[in-house]
């Protein structure tokens, strides 16, 4: 019986040691907060660390431009539908939603320098008059860049004159430009050499996914900015 009193003491020692342990392994120390307990109730599945979403730069750019490049995303029309979409530095110069877009070639000419916008238009090249898109790349200053996004026809109304003026900017692939085909551009008033920035897809019922509209391009990437522009 004189047994009785130092076991209860003993009893109550354990005791509260273990819950202190218990209490230290579930809350994790302090300012642990309750992350412990969370993990013992959550399911497998829960305790699968999420992927981190990978981040974008400007205009959706995967990766950042180097310094003194300009960072730009293009996307031509689909088809007679949906309209096309001219981003830059991550302003959008031209889309839908602006409402500055319409059939034919979609042009943005920019400031190489400073990266400003300097005038947006479109250009209906199945029923508008070509002289009104002639007039307007002519006369460019040495440095102008030059945006060209397509929607619908780009190619019905094009003249000789036009196709060298383009080809003079860095394409390509404009002189093989045709009725309803894909084309996306960036070129520059004064350059040396043909342009890298170019996607051209042929409209054909044969090869292309709907019956003869082709797919939507898309490109993306990082232009150097000019040292000067007059």
């Amino acid at each position: 019986m004189r047994l009785a009193g130092p076991l209860r003491i003993v009893a109550l020692v354990i005791t509260v040691g273990l819950t202190w342990l218990v209490a230290s392994i579930l809350l994790g120390g302090p300012g642990g907060g309750f992350p412990r307990i969370q993990q013992l109730f959550a399911g497998p599945e829960s305790s699968v660390t999420a992927e981190p979403r990978a981040r974008k730069y400007k205009c959706g750019l995967p990766q950042p431009c180097p310094e003194e490049h300009l960072a730009f995303r293009m996307v031509s029309g689909a088809a007679n539908v949906i309209g096309p979409k001219i981003c830059l530095e991550d302003r959008m110069l031209m889309s839908s939603v602006k409402d500055n877009v319409g059939r034919g070639l979609n042009i943005a000419l920019v400031n190489g320098v400073s990266g400003e916008l300097i005038e947006a238009r479109a250009f209906d090249m199945w029923a508008g008059d070509v002289n009104d898109l002639l007039k307007f790349i002519r006369p460019l200053h040495e440095g102008t860049l030059v945006f060209v996004a397509s929607y619908d026809d780009p190619a019905t109304k094009m003249n000789e004159e036009t196709r060298k003026l383009f080809s003079d900017l860095g394409s390509k692939n404009v002189k093989d430009l045709a009725f309803r085909d894909s084309w996306v551009f960036v070129g520059a008033k004064g350059v040396q050499n043909k342009s890298p920035f170019e996607q051209h897809v042929k409209n054909s019922k044969h090869t292309n996914k709907y019956e003869g509209w082709p797919e939507a391009l898309e490109m993306e990437g990082c232009i150097p900015r000019r040292t000067t522009a007059s």
